[in-house]
């Protein structure tokens, strides 16, 4: 294991059972300091049970966590004192404002940072008093941000920070982000975002079935699907008969509601043979479009499904 100053966080062959359901099946994690690791996966892979795990909410069934050189087993009180989270939901009190939940949250941890600096880094100092119950839902999200922020934390647990921002909004919570890593932070994320983990994250683990099934930086994990381009497009009479995999450079065929993704290595090659097939087949041709492979590609690739699929 690692010295707790190069890995602030990391897990060994992590496993948590439910009756005969194995949720997370030996799943290994290490985030550095000064880096976000995003953990991503299809509703039910196993993402949330294993960032409950290492943030002390859900015990274990087998492996090892450690936090900060210490575990939850014995030193779960002074994890507690170092780390931030944010839920997916955070549930606050309604009737207190915005400052006043923040000098609650400051209140609990014996170091910490100024509730109003904190208040004005994410952007609600005119809602200082504001009740809770009459913040927008991106807001109630900032202000939970910043219930994360206030102990002034080495480890930032952000489970889906940006649901319900609007677009500058999140902008600013991956400036937040950003600053965090740069001042020597350790960042956990999920998200449903691919553009916010293509951003944010230096490493990737994208999980399912409660398995690992790829980890590395962004561009080294799209560069695994071995694509040059994603050519898609919807053909007028319908696809299912016609088979485009023996097409010159084809690696994947992905066919769904009348509108169909290759992923090809020789987009020159494949075009001009995509044409003649069809023509061949009497099938028209539309809403044709090709672009770099990305995140989402990838991800649906080794799942099948797409990130923001219920």
């Amino acid at each position: 294991m690692s010295t707790p100053n190069s890995i602030p966080l990391s897990a060994r062959s992590l496993v948590k059972r439910y009756g005969n359901l194995v949720a997370v099946d030996g799943i290994d994690l290490a985030v550095p300091r000064s880096t976000c690791l995003a953990l991503l996966g299809p509703n039910g892979a196993g993402k949330t049970t294993t960032i409950e795990m290492l943030e002390g909410l859900l015990r274990p069934d087998g492996g090892e966590i450690q936090v900060l050189g210490r575990s939850w087993e014995r030193e779960g009180a002074a994890i507690r004192e170092r780390i931030g989270v944010q839920l997916q939901e955070t549930r606050l009190p309604d009737k207190l404002t915005v400052l006043e939940i923040l000098r609650l949250f400051r209140s609990f941890y014996g170091e910490g940072q100024n509730p109003e600096s904190v208040m004005k880094r994410v952007g609600l100092s005119e809602k200082a008093r504001t009740r809770t119950m009459h913040l927008s839902g991106g807001q109630r999200q900032r202000l939970a941000l910043g219930c994360a922020l206030v102990s002034r934390p080495e480890i930032l647990f952000l489970d889906e920070p940006t649901t319900g921002l609007d677009p500058q909004a999140r902008r600013r919570v991956w400036e937040i982000v950003e600053e965090f890593k740069k001042d020597g932070g350790t960042v956990l994320l999920t998200t449903h975002y691919m553009d916010e983990a293509e951003r944010l994250a230096d490493d990737l683990v994208i999980i399912d079935h409660g398995k690992v099934i790829s980890r590395g930086s962004p561009s080294a994990v799209i560069a695994a699907l071995g694509a040059e381009s994603i050519v898609s497009f919807t053909v007028g009479e319908g696809s299912q008969d016609i088979d485009y995999a023996g097409l010159p450079g084809v690696l994947a065929v992905r066919d769904g509601q009348g509108r169909v993704e290759l992923s090809v290595t020789e987009t020159h090659h494949t075009l001009p043979a995509l044409l003649d097939l069809l023509k061949s087949r009497d099938r028209s041709l539309s809403d044709l479009h090709t672009h770099r492979p990305t995140l989402e590609d990838v991800f649906v690739s080794l799942t099948g499904r797409h990130l923001r699929d219920e």
